[in-house]
C-alpha cells in the first residue's frame, strides 16, 4: 500500500488510541466503531499486509487477522483481495447496477 492517507477518512481518527488497543470485552466496543466506516477495507488490508498484531483494524481483534493470516499464507496483496471481495459483493447485492443497458 502506497500510504496510509485513508486513515484521515475513518470513524476512528478522532477516537481515543487508547479505546482501540484494548483487550478482552473491550473489544466489542472498538469493533463496533469499524460498523460503517468508508475506509475499513483499506484499514483491514493495510493490518494484514504489515502484520500488525495489537490493536482493533478494519474491525478485527488480533486473534481474528491471525486466523485470516493462516487460511491465506499465499496472499500478496491483501488490499487487492479484499477490494475484488468488496466488489463481487456489491455486484451479487445489486445485480441490476451491473447488470448491461438495453436500448
Amino acid at each position: 500500500m502506497a500510504g496510509i492517507d485513508w486513515s484521515a477518512q475513518g470513524l476512528c481518527r478522532n477516537a481515543d488510541p487508547d479505546e482501540l488497543f484494548v483487550e478482552g470485552a473491550a473489544q466489542r466496543h472498538a469493533k463496533a466503531l469499524c460498523t460503517g466506516c468508508g475506509v475499513r477495507t483499506e484499514c483491514l488490508a493495510y493490518a494484514l499486509d504489515q502484520r500488525i498484531e495489537h490493536g482493533i483494524w478494519g474491525g478485527t481483534t488480533e486473534r481474528e487477522r491471525r486466523a485470516i493470516l493462516r487460511r491465506r499464507p499465499t496472499v500478496a496483496s491483501w488490499l487487492r483481495l479484499l477490494e475484488t471481495a468488496r466488489a463481487e459483493h456489491e455486484r451479487f447485492r445489486d445485480p441490476e447496477a451491473s447488470a448491461p443497458r438495453v436500448r
